[in-house]
């Protein structure tokens, strides 16, 4: 699948401008037309100017103060023009200041192109932005009672657009746009207001496509969520969270291993983390955070076999491996120290912290020491492999979390079948985490139960794309849903307001994030387990195991170090699946 395909399908593109590393052979994805202009070799990063796609709501109805606005909405040549004709007027007076409401289709990360023709007052227009990852969003101020802020990026402040000219401003996250007219005695032509999409232009290698269509726009919006998010390093969050956090990283980066491929925005950011907190400091505090590094790391060698990127890490691998079995009791239970975090549902929960920790700390130690192996370590491989067998001999009791029981089941700490039926499935999809769901599923996938994680996907990140989601969001609770608004509509006064009315901890009201990379984990999930694809070997081998679950069909691309791996599985009468499979030479594939 092109990258257009999911990301800009229907929105119109104005101008197509090359940020960095310019030359003449780079085809535009098919969105865009036949032409092309530019090819990038490191950066990647391009910037794509959007028209809107609709008007949501306007100030004035009548003809008096906005006129023409619907001239928005068509496609121009980005360029002002003294001769320009029958543009976008807002007219303000003392008794109205119009302002309208723009949605630009999809969540994308940048800000926004105005452009003014000409008229007798040749002072600069004040406007009011407001952007918003919601309409609700755009209504709202700084500081009001449901939280906007202006905090990692700016979306509430006032420009001055020039006489016959424009203005480019903005670098947040957003897909909806606020636009109000500050003075009165204004008559201003307004030919464009386009938004300025900044990504990094790359293939979409991976792909994934089912008789669900519900499971395929949850894969491709898992997808989109982590492009979105892979900007000059790997962020959490285009409008919030714009950080290299490690642990947020580890779906992420399972999320670019299934769609994207080897990328260096991966190896850049872990080596940005590495460097940033040396030992024996924790990776942003966090102690599990510095697990979850040496995690990716694993993970990382796995799909691409990258040895020599491996031998880089190799030193600080070992002193925060052997830092980390200072934290291990006689009682073989983790004492870790710094912040004790696994996500913020479970933030005041001790007992759910020390028994994912518990879980984390094995499932860590039995990589160190397989990476020491791949090393050619073999004393450290087992002294890591002793640690991780003395830290199962102490099994958490008392934790109900689905968070930690999914850790616990991931590490052998506990029966999956057990925590699946006893936890993971116990209520629903309620007391879900966006972060920690991916581990949930993994967890019903140990326990064999495909079909209840499918439900699952269908249920809870299936819930954000009815609320009018275009990306995932940094938090989701399936509680709040019912007499919720979606995102895409003006909040009304006889419904709550799915993103103002909710949230906790960092994410209280508009503060919270809407599309935040650590929410991705079905991308990477359906790949995986249903499609059937896993990994080994360094890249070098595949094992091909679908497990279709009530699905009739399933096809799928993914990316190898040697090529594009195509797969199809078809469920014959008696359930049976028939498999054809086109694998690029060099590539071993079991099955």
């Amino acid at each position: 699948m092109n990258f257009n395909h999911y990301m800009l399908k229907n929105l119109k593109v104005l101008v197509f401008i090359v940020i960095t590393n310019f030359s003449a052979n780079a085809q535009l994805p098919p969105v865009f037309g036949n032409s092309y202009i530019g090819k990038f070799n490191q950066s990647q990063m391009v910037k794509t100017y959007l028209t809107p796609q609709k008007i949501i709501w306007m100030s004035d109805s009548t003809g008096n103060y906005i006129q023409n606005v619907q001239s928005l909405l068509k496609k121009g040549n980005g360029q002002v023009g003294v001769n320009d004709k029958n543009l976008c007027r807002l007219i303000s007076k003392d008794e109205h200041k119009p302002s309208i409401i723009l949605d630009y289709g999809k969540e994308i990360n940048g800000g926004v192109k105005i452009q003014m023709g000409i008229r007798p007052d040749k002072s600069p227009l004040k406007l009011r932005l407001r952007f918003g990852e919601s309409v609700g969003e755009t209504m709202s101020d700084v500081g009001d009672k449901k939280n906007a802020t202006n905090e990692h990026s700016l979306r509430d402040f006032v420009v001055e657009v020039p006489w016959l000219g424009s203005i480019e401003v903005g670098e947040t996250g957003f897909r909806f746009l606020r636009i109000d007219v500050v003075e009165d005695g204004e008559n201003a032509p307004i030919k464009s207001i386009d938004a300025a999409f900044v990504y990094r232009d790359i293939p979409y290698l991976g792909s994934f496509e089912s008789n669900d269509d519900r499971l395929n726009d949850i894969w491709r919006t898992g997808a989109y969520t982590v492009h979105l998010n892979m900007q000059n390093y790997l962020w959490d969050g285009i409008k919030r969270d714009r950080l290299v956090w490690v642990g947020d990283m580890h779906p992420e980066v399972m999320t670019i291993n299934t769609v994207f491929g080897e990328n260096d925005v991966v190896k850049k950011s872990l080596d940005l983390a590495r460097d940033q907190y040396p030992l024996p400091n924790w990776m942003n505090g966090i102690s599990s955070y510095s697990m979850w590094w040496l995690l990716i790391q694993k993970s990382w060698y796995d799909y691409h076999g990258d040895l020599s990127y491996l031998k880089e890490q190799e030193s600080y691998m070992i002193g925060l491996l052997n830092q980390l079995s200072t934290f291990i009791n006689k009682e073989s239970e983790e004492t870790l120290n710094g912040n004790r975090f696994l996500d913020w549902p479970t933030s005041e929960d001790p007992i759910a912290i020390h028994a994912g920790l518990q879980a984390l700390m094995v499932l860590t130690f039995e990589a160190g020491s397989d990476m020491m192996g791949i090393l050619g370590h073999e004393d450290l491989q087992i002294k890591y492999y002793k640690i991780s067998k003395k830290l199962k001999r102490h099994v958490p009791k008392g934790n109900t979390s689905k968070q930690a029981s999914a850790l616990m089941a991931l590490a052998g700490l506990k029966d999956p079948k057990q925590v699946s039926s006893e936890v993971l499935l116990k209520d629903g999809v309620h007391h879900m985490s966006t972060f920690y769901g991916y581990y949930i599923l993994q967890a019903l996938a140990k326990a064999g139960d495909y079909e209840e994680a499918l439900d699952v996907i269908r249920k809870y990140w299936g819930g954000m794309l009815d609320l009018g989601a275009t990306t995932f969001w940094e938090d989701f609770d399936i509680s709040n849903v019912p007499n919720s608004e979606r995102i895409d509509q003006l909040p009304s006064s006889n419904k709550f307001d799915i993103h103002g009315d909710f949230g906790k901890y960092c994410y209280v009201g508009y503060r919270g994030s809407l599309c935040h990379g650590w929410a991705s984990g079905p991308t990477p999930w359906l790949t995986h387990y249903v499609l059937g694809i896993q990994v080994s070997d360094g890249g070098n081998t595949i094992k091909i195991a679908p497990h279709l679950g009530d699905l009739k069909w399933v096809k799928g691309t993914f990316p190898t170090k040697y090529g594009i791996l195509k797969v199809y599985h078809e469920k014959g009468l008696a359930g049976e699946v028939k498999t054809t499979i086109e694998a690029p030479e060099g590539l071993n594939i079991l099955k």
